[in-house]
């Protein structure tokens, strides 16, 4: 596949935590787009783990030597600040039925604000499938171990959250 080089990408999400998953769309999207930035979103109607400052962090330590990829935060529509980047793409993951209808929405809203951005649609690869944030912090919470599931940099802040007690 020829890689679009003019086109930059951007690929939001909270990434509390990221994990292999959000990892093995941002490469595969390198791999189509000249430019992709990772946007790390304060969402205020979560309560996260780690914070905006934390999460960045955590993502630019997972994609260091990668060339093409930027990691930022942002508040606010996803939409605008794609708009604000020079973005021409958004490019979000789909795991199973559920992804596709709320994605399908937020991207229709995204088509009516900015008509000259598009969404593209990755599959997540199927080792991934099952994986999200949610439970990673689910089975961290309780004690589980989710190595090889995170980047090493991911890994080694959960070492340091207090453990559950029994």
């Amino acid at each position: 596949m020829k890689r679009s080089e003019g086109v930059t990408a951007l690929y939001p999400g909270s990434f509390d935590p990221v994990h292999n998953g959000h990892l093995d769309i941002i490469v595969r999207a390198r791999r189509v787009f000249g430019r992709v930035v990772v946007a790390v979103a304060t969402n205020v109607g979560k309560q996260a783990m780690f914070s905006t400052e934390d999460r960045v962090e955590m993502l630019r330590a997972a994609m260091a030597g990668q060339e093409g990829i930027d990691v930022q935060a942002f508040e606010g529509l996803t939409v605008e600040f794609a708009a604000s980047i020079g973005a021409g793409v958004i490019v979000r993951g789909l795991r199973a039925n559920e992804d596709f209808e709320f994605e399908l929405k937020m991207a229709a809203m995204n088509k009516r604000l900015h008509p000259e951005i598009e969404t593209v649609f990755m599959m997540t690869s199927p080792e991934y499938a099952y994986l999200s944030s949610t439970l990673i912090r689910e089975v961290t919470g309780f004690g589980g171990s989710v190595a090889g599931l995170i980047p090493a940099a991911v890994e080694a802040r959960l070492a340091r959250l207090p453990k559950p007690r029994p």
